[in-house]
């Protein structure tokens, strides 16, 4: 019996070492970051490619010879403290936000830097798939969530609806925060593709009365000439009747002409004047109900038209109105700063060359001394248009007037290729906030 028990303790391997699992565990991370090398490479030698070609087209813009790959960006030197500050100019506070995060430089800035390429020049389904494997990396013990970010804007950006649902309850269990709302910027671009230029803006503050009233006939006068608008309700504390009949009435007018309507702070508003209102109470006028509904609808929120609409009825004892989509409506986040100037609203996609574009940017900077581009509609600016772009600002910002020069609302791919290409030495970047 002692003999048979020797050949199975012959049989059985023995176990291994901590230095032999350590040897082991270290190879299979070894062989994990070399795929990951690889996938990078491929990745690289194609944007080179397409560099290649986008250069040559470049050239001919700037009719210079074709430069070698990445002799094109800018130069980065060393930030000092500081550099941030736009000193005391009058319009420091419509460039500057504290309350929101300038574009920083990402940890893992070598795969995020060949993402940022890869989109701009085309290349989503190879962005997509990098960005997918850096999502999966980080899943489920946190970190940087800028490459989550990047796939959140790139899905909306190409109207992958259900792959963004996926990714915000994946993001939702490894942050332990709310993902961010669906809002594919492709289609509100659809509405007005080639449109880019001034935007003109409305900012409402404090009780929303009759005093509102030149405002609204301002807006309204500049619908006929301007294909999109601003509206911003982020410093409102109240609505009384007469205000809110004014602007449901203006909202209606606007949504009639087919106007393109971005609104700043809506939420809020909506939030505000729901907690001010009861079933079965009528102090505060109809038409502050009515408003409510009008902003409900404009946010595209049918669930709870319908439930207002219901709560509207039993309290003012009328038949409840009909739920309509907008048409042509977009949401920004509220704002943290005073009053922000008209905004140069940047066309969905830039590519090939500026075109028209640029002499519309240089009759703005003759305008006004701040340069304030809303980014909230651009999906893509491949990189030799960004290199032009960034070519004619920074003329602008050293000049003998020195403009200042902000980017609001941008999505995180394109922040990722404006950093990279040295855009934040001469303008602050505010990506859109998730």
């Amino acid at each position: 019996m002692g003999l048979f028990s020797l050949f199975k303790k012959a049989d059985t391997l023995p176990p291994l070492t901590d230095d032999e699992q350590a040897r082991l565990a270290a190879n299979s991370e070894a062989e994990r970051v070399s795929q990951a090398a690889r996938q990078r490479e491929i990745a690289r030698a194609t944007a080179m490619k397409i560099d290649a070609i986008e250069s040559a087209m470049a050239a001919d813009i700037f009719n210079l010879p074709e430069p070698a790959w990445g002799s094109q960006r800018p130069p980065r030197p060393p930030r000092e403290a500081g550099d941030d500050d736009f000193g005391d100019l009058p319009t420091t506070l419509l460039l500057a936000d504290d309350a929101l995060p300038l574009a920083a430089v990402d940890d893992n800035a070598p795969a995020v830097e060949e993402i940022a390429i890869l989109y701009a020049n085309g290349q989503s389904a190879v962005a997509q798939q990098m960005l997918t494997a850096a999502v999966a990396d980080t899943a489920g013990h946190g970190g940087d969530r800028s490459a989550w970010w990047m796939l959140f804007d790139l899905y909306q950006a190409s109207g992958q609806q259900d792959a963004f649902d996926n990714l915000s309850i994946d993001y939702a269990s490894t942050f332990e925060t709310s993902p961010p709302p669906w809002q594919a910027p492709a289609a509100l671009a659809a509405a007005s593709p080639g449109w880019a230029g001034l935007t003109p803006t409305e900012s409402f503050s404090g009780v929303l009365g009759p005093h509102i009233a030149p405002q609204l006939e301002r807006l309204r006068a500049l619908a006929g000439d301007n294909p999109v608008l601003r509206l911003e309700f982020s410093r409102v504390a109240a609505v009384n009747a007469d205000g809110a009949a004014l602007l449901l009435d203006t909202l209606r007018q606007l949504q009639q002409q087919q106007r393109e309507l971005i609104l700043v702070g809506a939420a809020a508003l909506t939030a505000q004047i729901r907690a001010s209102l009861a079933i079965g109470r009528r102090d505060e006028g109809e038409a502050v109900w009515l408003l409510l509904l009008e902003l409900l609808q404009l946010q595209n929120r049918e669930k709870e038209f319908e439930q207002i609409s219901m709560d509207y009825c039993v309290t003012f004892e009328v038949s409840p109105p009909s739920f309509t989509p907008p048409h042509k409506v977009a949401m920004a986040p509220a704002q943290h700063v005073p009053a922000s100037p008209d905004r140069f609203m940047l066309p969905p996609i830039i590519e090939h060359q500026l075109g028209p574009l640029l002499p519309a940017i240089q009759q703005y900077a003759e305008q006004y001394p701040a340069l304030v581009f809303d980014c909230s509609r651009l999906m893509r600016i491949d990189y030799a248009c960004a290199i032009q772009l960034h070519s004619a600002l920074q003329e602008l910002a050293a000049g003998t007037e020195g403009r200042k020069i902000a980017f609001r609302d941008v999505n995180h791919l394109v922040a990722a290729l404006l950093r990279l290409l040295g855009y934040a030495n001469l303008a602050r970047i505010y990506p859109h906030k998730y």
